[in-house]
C-alpha cells in the first residue's frame, strides 16, 4: 500500500536508537524527508548516516534536549527553514526513572513533566503553524503503563496520562485544519528501556524476560517495527481520518475494556 509519504517532511524525536530510530527508518523508506533529534550528538550523527545509507533518503540530524523549551523551538524552526515546512511530528523520547512515587521529590517530578508532557506541548505549539496550510499528522509515543498503570512506573504514568488528555483535546481543536493527533502506547518492546526493566530489582533478567513474555497473549516481546508500522499509517494521508485515539500496540497485553 502506498502511504503517500513521498517528500513529506517529518520530525522524529529520540531517533538515535530504539523506537524513534525505527520510526525514522520506515518514514524514510516510504520516501519522507526526515529530521531526527536526540540529546547525544555522536549517536545522532551515527544514526543519520546509517539511515541515509540504508534508505537513500534526505536525513537532517538536529541535536536537542527535548526537556528545554528553547531546544524544542530551535528544532522546529531549523526543520522548517532547511526543508521548507513540516507535515509530520512524532514526539518520542525516553522515560523518567523507575521507583516508588513517594520516593521522588519535586525536582524529579519537575524533570518528568518537562520530559514527557511539556516536550509534547512545546513541539506541537511550535510545529502547528507550519502544518496548518499543509495538513499533517502529530503522533505521541507513550507506553502501555499510561493506560494500565504498573507499580514503579508512576512518573511515566502520571505525565503520559497528561499527554493523552492533551492530545485528545488538541485533536478536537485541529481536526478542521486537516491535522490528526494520536497517541501510541507500546507494550513490551525490545528496547534499552525494556532491558532496564529486566535488570530492575536485582532479579535474574532472563527470568523477568520469560515472565513478561508469558504475560503477552501473542507470546512474544514486540519489535520496533511493530510500533513503526502503525505510526507510519497514522501520520500518513491514508490514516488522516483517525484522530483523537490512544492505541495500545502490545500483543494483547491490555486486559481492560475501553
Amino acid at each position: 500500500m502506498n502511504l503517500f509519504l513521498k517528500d513529506k517532511i517529518a520530525i522524529v524525536g529520540g531517533a538515535s536508537m530504539g523506537i524513534g530510530l525505527g520510526i525514522a527508518r520506515i518514514l524514510a523508506e516510504e520516501g519522507a524527508r526526515v529530521a531526527i533529534t536526540a540529546r547525544r550528538e555522536p549517536a545522532l550523527i551515527e544514526a543519520a548516516n546509517a539511515l541515509r545509507e540504508k534508505t537513500g533518503a534526505e536525513i537532517l540530524p538536529v541535536q536537542a534536549d527535548c526537556r528545554r523549551a528553547e531546544d524544542c523551538e530551535r528544532v522546529v524552526e531549523t526543520v522548517a527553514r532547511e526543508f521548507g515546512g513540516i507535515d509530520i511530528l512524532v514526539n518520542n523520547d525516553g522515560a523518567p526513572p523507575l521507583g516508588e512515587l513517594t520516593s521522588f521529590d519535586d525536582a524529579a517530578w519537575g524533570k518528568a513533566v518537562e520530559q514527557n508532557l511539556m516536550y509534547v506541548v512545546r513541539m506541537a505549539r511550535a510545529a502547528v503553524p507550519h502544518m496548518e496550510a499543509r495538513g499533517g499528522g502529530i503522533l505521541n509515543i507513550a507506553a502501555i503503563s499510561a493506560i494500565q498503570p504498573i507499580a514503579g512506573f508512576g512518573l511515566s504514568v502520571a505525565t503520559w496520562g497528561g499527554v493523552i488528555g492533551y492530545a485528545k483535546t488538541l485533536s478536537l481543536e485541529l481536526a478542521r485544519r486537516n491535522i490528526n493527533v494520536n497517541t501510541i502506547c507500546p507494550g513490551y518492546i525490545e528496547t534499552q528501556r525494556l532491558e532496564k526493566v529486566f535488570a530492575a530489582g536485582g532479579q535474574d533478567p532472563e527470568k523477568i524476560r520469560a515472565e513478561l513474555t508469558e504475560e503477552v497473549p501473542m507470546g512474544r516481546i514486540g519489535t520496533v517495527d511493530d510500533i513503526a508500522s502503525i505510526v507510519a499509517l497514522l501520520v500518513s494521508p491514508r490514516g488522516r481520518y483517525i484522530t483523537g485515539t490512544t492505541i495500545q500496540v502490545d500483543g494483547g497485553l491490555l486486559r481492560g475494556l475501553r
